[in-house]
């Protein structure tokens, strides 16, 4: 269990970092990052949701042991982002340009493997 929690944190740690950045430089205009996004197709105002969403999901996963629902929504939406994000960028930019998603990928799915170790689901039946 120590070292599930470990891999966790660290992942956790890093992702924070990632898309933390990621969100802080979507919503402060970024030259390089708001280029490499528009570049791609989307729109001004998408590019500020993605910083706010980007840094609320951040906030979300650093609590420790708290809103357990909220995280998988987050995990879920970090899933996505990575997914669109290497979609457009092999479409558009070629599939050089998405090595970082796929390093994003793989770490996030690390990470998702371990809170499920430590968050098991419990499934329940709800009578209407």
């Amino acid at each position: 269990m120590k070292t599930t929690k470990i891999i966790y944190w660290s992942g956790v740690i890093f992702m924070s970092l990632w898309f933390g950045a990621s969100g802080y430089f979507e919503l402060t205009r970024n030259p390089i990052v708001w280029g490499i996004t528009q570049q791609l197709g989307y729109p001004s105002h998408f590019i500020y949701l993605l910083g706010v969403f980007k840094l609320s999901g951040v906030a979300v996963l650093l609590l420790p042991n708290k809103l357990i629902r909220l995280k998988e929504w987050v995990f879920a939406g970090m899933f996505f982002d990575i997914i669109f994000a290497f979609f457009s960028k092999i479409s558009v930019i070629g599939f050089p340009a998405t090595v970082d998603a796929l390093v994003a990928f793989s770490v996030l799915t690390m990470v998702y493997i371990q809170f499920r170790k430590l968050y098991p689901i419990k499934y329940t039946i709800f009578s209407l």
